[in-house]
């Protein structure tokens, strides 16, 4: 993999945990996590792991739909 794609990749990781760490709000932890996600799929994908790589690809976002539910039910009190 080229160099300056690890970097950033591997930044977007980086990143995406800080954000995750400092943020109150719990939208704003689901979409840092999303960008942990999105900056690990490219190291799996060069490693080979492709069934891994789909996995996370179909588990990941149906995972936030259901959480995003699951904290807007909580908000409203239903």
């Amino acid at each position: 993999m080229n160099e300056l794609l690890i970097l950033v990749f591997g930044a977007m990781v980086v990143l995406g945990a800080i954000a995750t760490i400092i943020s109150r709000d719990l939208f704003d932890k689901l979409i840092s996590l999303g960008i942990i996600v999105a900056g690990i799929m490219p190291f799996l994908a060069d490693r080979g792991l492709l069934d891994v790589l789909a996995a996370t690809a179909l588990i990941a976002p149906l995972s936030t739909i259901f959480i995003l539910m699951a904290i807007r039910r909580k908000k409203d009190g239903s």
